[in-house]
Order: structure tokens, then C-alpha cells, then sequence
């Protein structure tokens, strides 16, 4: 009787339910699941729950899909499109009795009669998308967790979070490739089996693993063995008190751990959606369908670039509004001040000291903090450059959190970890301001919760569009099963004695990654042609060539897996970026003109830097013919293979399989685009008064100023006998010599002489054996000389001439 009471008002219910909830978010698309109009559809819920069946059935109305409410006649079995797996518990002894598997019919019916087949949709309903948590008033009330709600809470639920609901449908499964040998009963509980196996990477994808409240993580961190050893030993070592050491201890754990609340997550997202919407024209996001395959199997560690503060504020937006869990973020102790501290802790952020110097116990409490979220497979974020990029350049990872990470790994996990690069590209920032006078010279500025009124004060100022490029997911054992093959068996070590080398190359590999995943946009198009010229002024009409020049190489040979181009035309780039106050457009009798002022000009440098790496090769081939007209294959091979590794190490652009083979192609593509010609062999340039020349030597352009830091550290070492100066010695002359260069000429470049630039060089230098260091003393032999000199070709004899006067000072 309460069966056909239900039926009778099953449409009524449907109807109501339908007016009062919104999907926010269905995955996949449904015109993507590929049904199969042949075999008959079921529908399988994790659980029975009425609001879940009368949600999916108004669902598949609207998208025209089969109805999960109608009656499936297979041979002499009928039942219902849509069926729940049976809830399985125990009772206070021994488990409940057992019941018949629920395909167990299905299946037999399929065994008798094989012209039959059916497919399974597995389908995720989340009323809200609250994480377990031990403690709150939300637990009871509010949203979908891992423990499984009853009518009172479901009820409330859906009438809380009717407006906040995310739908999941599964690959559809077809139940014949399932069936074997086996009796019924068996082959049944192997399909229930991948069925919940399914539900459980979606909810672990959705909702992350069970919050611990802070308190209780807090006191579980500090009553750990290894904390208690290091309190120890502090309190001896510091002759204190145990007590007021344990206190200590408590203190650092207060202050490092995160407090995420649900309705806080609910609340910035209503306030970041509104936030990106006045500030940006859009946020496109490219890439996430692998991350969210491996959501559900590996803890996930976001290592995205980082040259905003809304960085992480943008990423945990974009997971939470893609049906993913956000990531508890480690941020600055800077940034734990009033106002924005509180906020951002109960947004999943957790906050460290920029050094742990000569602070044991903070570093172990940190550790430890660290190791409790991944080992329970909570998504982690963090910047492994550090701070902001002031360059915009990708800066050298830290070692410091990747090392950590790789310790707590060793430690042992119950999943997989793995790494997930993000580039994020900005039109513009909203740091310019900050970010220009700091180019200019100006020190870096102190944070100040009077930083949010100012931000909300540009808030109707044009910013462009924000790109959100996921890269290529990294898995750190397969990393180091590549790069220390005998990893599993230094579980047992503290500091195993291959991490001092594998922590850099996993910097380096996910650096490489972040690029890989660029995005090009407007501005960085304007950027890089315009800085390519002597005065920062072009023809309109050759800065649209140009731009769209640059766009057909990264078409035909991406510098990049997973990097994203622009929409639109070069008119339209050329208007986003005035339209932002980057340039400055002059009508003349001749044709309009692009300029830059000195600012502009300073700040475009930061635009340009971004996707440099984009265009490293293809510029350092156009550079080649710059003071040659005319090279073979293996003349341009045997000048630019030695200057290649640098420039790639620069700029963190992934190696080459094979460098000659690269070569040719970068060939054959800048002769497609009429910037060489091929005849009997051998490139050459065009005649220099054809319009391909100048756009030949603006490309080259781009790649200049590297070839420049590389010539001025080599004549500053050669003027000196093999061992005679030392590391530092070498880094800050050249740094000097690089300075004055940029006075001289009026670069607009503040970052040309970085230090940590020359720094790099030096690592590279001895990574491929051109020096080596005895005594610390830098030494070479004359194999380098002679490499020295043969790249002297690449360089027209004026540029040679003042590069060689300045590392003569």
C-alpha cells in the first residue's frame, strides 16, 4: 500500500522537487555518455534515497535520455530502470542475514537469453558537498558526507541545499563483457563490487576524506611518537621545562594548522563567483579531466605557478566550482593577519614560516601536520617557487615543501601521490601597480589587511581574462622509481642519501610542466613583439603580422603539451591590450603606430616573460641568421647545440628527444612561414629589404637577451686562467657586467641581471662538463675556449664588440 502511495505521488513530488532545486554542476556533459540505443539503460544509485530518484528522473527528462522511472522487460524479468545498491552494515552481532546479491537476477536472466545485454549508469548525487567532519551543527543538517544520511537529514538537506546540488554520471558499463564462467551469485557481487568501488573514488573526489576537527588534529600532531622524541630532546637541549616545551609545541600547532569549514567553502564561493565575474571578462579552464581521474586513486598535491595573490584563491574556486574537493593551501605567515588570516584558515589554509631555521620543534610539528593531511589523502596545494613572481619568469623551485612532501611519502601512505601542475595566465594582475614599482627598483611592500580596501577599490577597472591550464599529473613513484630506483627499501631513513638529489629534479620536472601547460593570451602577444623592438614602437599593421606569426608556430609546433591559445584575431588582441593600458595607439599619415611608454614598457617585460619559454627555439633558429645569411643543417646544428641546454634550463622549457631532429623541423616551419628559404641544402635568410626579414629579426629578438648573459659569463671567465675564481666571485661580477649593460643601452629590463640567472648558467655549465670546481675555484679547459669562440658567430660584430668592451671591465 505505501509502494502505490509513493507511485501515485511520485509526479507531484518529482514536479515540486524540480522548482525548488538547481544543479550547479552535471559531469559529464550527457550528450558525451554514448548511450547505446540498442541495449536497455539502469540507472544505479549508491543508496536508496527517494529525493536522489526524483532528481535523476526530472534530469533525464530534460535531457532527453531513457527514463529512469519506467519498467525494463528483459525475457521474464521486469524491474526498474533505476535500482540502489543495499545499504551494508552490521548489526550488534555478527552481520545482518545476508541477502541475494542485487544482479544476481539480472545476470541469470543474461545467461539465458544472449541476445540481451543492459548498461549500467552509475549516478552520484551530492546534496551540498560537506566533508566529514567529528564536530558541528552542519554534520547534522547540512550537506552529503561520508556517512550516509537518514529522511529527517535528507530532507533537511535538500531543503538547505536545494540550490547547491552536483550530479556525477558514470561510463555506462555494459553488463555482458562482465559475465563469466562463474555461478550467478558470484559474477553479481564482482559487478556490485566495481560498481561501489566507483561511488567511492567519486565521493573521495567530490568530498575529500573526513575532516578531523582542528582541536583534535592539533592534539593528535603533538601526542605523536616522533613529536614527543623531539619535545624531548628540546627540553634538554634548551634546559626548559617538558611541560613548557609540550606548550610550545601546542602553540606552533595553533598557529600552522587550517580550521575548513563547509559553510565558509559555500560562502567564498558565492563571493568568488561574484569577485571573478567584476574583475574578469572570463575564466577559461583547460585540462582537468586527468586530475579527475586520479582523484579518486591518489592524493593530489596542486603545484601551480604563483604570480598572484589570488592564485590560490582562483585554483580552490575553479576545483570547488569542477566538482572537486578543495585543497588545504600552505600559505605565508604574512599573510595570517586580521581579517583576511581567519577567513582564509576556515577556506583550508594552513600557514608556515617563510624559514625553519634553527627552530627544531617548529619544523617538526610542521612536518608532522603535513604528513597527517597526506597520509589521509587530503588535497594538498603549494607554490614551490616560494613567493610571487616579481619577473614573471617560473622561478627556481624551493626544495623546502617538495622535500617534505617526499620524506612524508616515505613515511607511507595509503594511496598514491600525485602531483598536479597548474599554470595560471592573467591578462593582467592586480599587483601591476606593486609589481611595477618593485621592476623599477622599488622594495618589496609589507602585506596590510588595508591591501583588501584598495583592491576592492579597482574592483571597476578592466583585468582581461584568467586561464586556469592543468598540466601533465605527475605520480612520484613512478618519479622515482626513474630516478632512485631503490627508493622502497630507505623507507625506514630520515634523509635516505639520493633525497639531496632527486628534490631538484623534482622541482625542476614540475617546473617544466607548469610551462608545458602555458597559456597565451593578448597581452603576452603585444609583449613580446613590441619589446622585440629597439625604441618599443611598431607599424600597427607589422605588430598584427607578428602576432599572428607567433600564434601559427605555437599551432604547428607548441612549445608546450597542454598549452592554450588565444580566441579572436590580432585586431582584437591588439584592442584588448589598449582597452587594459598596455599600449598607446597613434594615428599617422603613414599608418598607425603601437608605442609604449617607459612604464608600459617596464611592465610589459612581466607579460613577455610568462610565455617566453613558448618561443625559445624558433628564436634562437632566427638569431642564428642574424649576423648569417646562409647556414647547412650541420653548420646551424654543431653552433647551436652547445647554447641549447642553457637556454632550455633558463627558461624550464622540457628537453628535447632530439635536438638535430627539433632543428630540422623549426627549419621546416619558419620556411612555411616564409621567414627562410631552402635551396641545395642550405637556409638562408630573406634579402634584407623583403618585410619576412624584419619579422626573421624580431623573432630572433626574443631570444636575446639569455644569448647575452651566456656571452658576458663566458668572457668574464675566460679573461681569467682555469681555477682562478671562485663561484661567487664569478655570479656578482657578472651580475655587474649585466647591470651596466642595461644602463647603457635603456633596456626596460630590470630582470636581465638577475643573479640567480648567472646562477643557473653556472649549474648547467656543470651539469654538461664544460667546469668543474677544485677549491672551490671554477675550472675549465680549452674545450670551452673553443666553444666560446665558435658562439661568437652567432653575435654581429657591433653587439660582439660592446659585449666584449664591457667583460673587459
Amino acid at each position: 500500500m505505501l509502494t502505490s502511495l509513493l507511485h501515485s505521488l511520485r509526479t507531484p513530488l518529482r514536479r515540486l522537487l524540480a522548482a525548488w532545486v538547481e544543479l550547479r554542476l552535471v559531469e559529464p556533459d550527457p550528450q558525451t555518455l554514448n548511450l547505446d540505443p540498442t541495449r536497455a539503460t539502469l540507472y544505479v544509485l549508491p543508496h536508496p534515497a527517494l529525493s536522489d530518484s526524483l532528481l535523476l528522473d526530472d534530469f533525464c527528462r530534460r535531457h532527453d535520455l531513457p527514463a529512469p522511472d519506467a519498467r525494463l522487460q528483459l525475457g521474464p524479468l521486469a524491474l526498474n530502470s533505476c535500482m540502489a545498491l543495499p545499504k551494508q552494515g552490521r548489526r550488534l552481532w555478527g552481520r545482518l542475514p545476508r541477502k541475494r546479491p542485487p544482479f544476481a537476477a539480472l545476470v541469470a536472466t543474461l545467461e539465458q537469453h544472449p541476445e540481451l545485454d543492459v548498461q549500467l549508469v552509475p549516478v552520484s548525487v551530492f546534496w551540498g558537498r560537506a566533508p566529514g567532519k567529528t564536530f558541528g551543527f552542519w554534520k547534522l543538517l547540512a550537506a552529503d558526507s561520508w556517512q550516509l544520511t537518514g529522511r529527517l537529514r535528507r530532507l533537511l538537506s535538500v531543503l538547505v541545499n536545494g540550490r547547491n546540488v552536483e550530479l556525477h554520471l558514470g561510463t555506462p558499463l555494459a553488463l555482458r563483457e562482465l559475465i563469466d564462467d562463474r555461478p550467478p551469485e558470484l559474477t553479481s557481487r564482482k559487478i556490485a563490487r566495481l560498481v561501489r568501488v566507483h561511488f567511492r573514488r567519486v565521493r573521495t573526489r567530490v568530498l575529500g576524506p573526513d575532516l578531523s576537527h582542528r582541536h583534535t588534529l592539533i592534539e593528535g600532531v603533538v601526542a605523536s611518537r616522533d613529536i614527543q622524541r623531539v619535545v624531548g630532546e628540546c627540553a634538554i637541549a634548551q634546559r626548559q621545562s617538558r611541560e613548557r616545551t609540550q606548550r610550545r609545541a601546542e602553540r606552533y600547532g595553533r598557529e600552522i594548522a587550517s580550521n575548513m569549514s563547509y559553510p565558509v567553502l559555500r560562502f567564498m564561493d558565492q563571493l568568488l563567483q561574484r569577485l571573478w565575474n567584476q574583475l574578469y571578462a572570463g575564466v577559461q579552464v583547460q585540462g582537468l579531466e586527468r586530475t579527475k581521474q586520479l582523484a579518486g586513486e591518489a592524493t593530489l598535491v596542486y603545484v601551480p605557478c604563483h604570480r598572484s595573490h589570488v592564485d590560490y584563491l582562483l585554483l580552490s574556486y575553479v576545483l570547488y566550482r569542477e566538482g572537486l574537493m578543495p585543497p588545504h593551501v600552505a600559505a605565508g605567515r604574512n599573510l595570517d593577519m586580521p581579517i583576511v588570516g581567519p577567513l582564509l584558515r576556515r577556506g583550508g589554509a594552513f600557514f608556515m614560516r617563510r624559514s625553519f631555521k634553527d627552530n627544531r620543534l617548529y619544523s617538526a610539528v610542521f612536518n608532522e601536520y603535513l604528513h597527517r593531511l597526506l597520509s589521509r589523502g587530503h588535497p594538498v596545494e603549494y607554490f614551490i617557487e616560494g613567493g610571487r613572481s616579481r619577473s614573471g619568469r617560473m622561478l627556481t623551485p624551493r626544495p623546502g615543501m617538495l622535500a617534505m612532501t617526499l620524506r612524508s611519502y616515505l613515511r607511507g601512505t595509503q594511496r598514491e601521490l600525485a602531483f598536479v601542475p597548474v599554470y595560471i595566465g592573467y591578462e593582467k594582475v592586480l599587483e601591476s601597480s606593486s609589481y611595477l614599482k618593485e621592476l623599477q627598483g622599488a622594495g618589496k611592500k609589507k602585506e596590510s589587511p588595508l591591501d583588501l580596501f584598495k583592491v576592492l577599490k579597482r574592483l571597476r577597472q578592466p583585468f582581461g581574462r584568467v586561464a586556469v591550464n592543468v598540466g601533465e599529473p605527475l605520480k612520484l613513484g613512478e618519479f622515482l622509481d626513474a630516478r632512485a630506483p631503490g627508493w622502497r627499501h630507505d623507507r625506514d631513513q630520515a634523509r635516505p642519501p639520493w633525497l639531496s638529489r632527486v628534490v631538484p629534479a623534482l622541482g625542476r620536472e614540475l617546473s617544466m610542466r607548469i610551462n608545458a601547460a602555458a597559456a597565451l593570451n593578448s597581452v603576452n602577444l603585444v609583449a613580446l613583439v613590441l619589446l622585440a623592438t629597439p625604441h618599443r614602437a611598431i607599424e600597427a599593421e607589422l605588430l598584427k603580422e607578428q602576432m599572428a606569426l607567433l600564434v601559427a608556430l605555437q599551432q604547428r609546433r607548441p612549445g608546450g603539451a597542454n598549452i592554450s591559445l588565444p580566441g579572436g584575431d590580432p585586431e582584437a588582441w591588439l584592442a584588448e591590450a589598449k582597452t587594459l593600458g598596455f599600449i598607446e595607439r597613434h594615428d599617422q599619415a603613414l599608418g598607425e603606430l603601437i608605442l609604449a611608454g617607459h612604464q608600459q614598457a617596464t611592465l610589459l617585460t612581466w607579460y613577455r616573460n610568462n610565455v617566453l619559454h613558448l618561443f625559445a627555439l624558433p628564436a634562437l633558429v632566427a638569431f642564428a641568421f642574424r649576423n648569417n645569411p646562409r647556414f647547412d643543417v650541420d653548420t646551424l646544428h654543431e653552433l647551436l647545440a652547445p647554447a641549447w641546454p642553457l637556454i632550455g634550463h633558463e627558461l624550464f622549457v622540457s628537453p628535447l628527444a632530439n635536438f638535430r631532429d627539433a632543428l630540422g623541423e623549426t627549419l621546416e616551419l619558419l620556411g612555411q612561414q616564409g621567414l627562410l628559404h631552402q635551396q641545395d641544402g642550405t637556409w638562408s635568410r630573406p634579402p634584407g629589404h623583403e618585410p619576412n626579414s624584419e619579422r626573421l629579426l624580431l623573432l630572433g629578438r626574443l631570444i636575446q637577451p639569455s644569448l647575452e648573459r651566456g656571452y658576458l659569463l663566458l668572457a668574464a671567465l675566460l679573461r681569467y686562467p682555469s681555477g682562478s675564481l671562485t663561484r661567487e666571485s664569478l655570479e656578482e661580477h657578472s651580475r655587474q657586467l649585466a647591470e651596466r649593460l642595461t644602463l647603457l643601452s635603456g633596456l626596460n629590463a630590470p630582470e636581465f641581471s638577475d643573479r640567480r640567472l648567472f646562477s643557473g648558467l653556472l649549474d648547467v655549465l656543470e651539469d654538461e662538463g664544460w667546469l668543474w670546481q677544485e677549491n672551490d675555484r671554477l675550472c675549465f679547459d680549452a674545450a670551452l675556449e673553443v666553444a666560446q669562440q665558435r658562439g661568437r658567430a652567432l653575435f654581429d660584430p657591433a653587439l660582439r664588440h660592446r659585449l666584449s668592451q664591457l667583460a673587459r671591465q
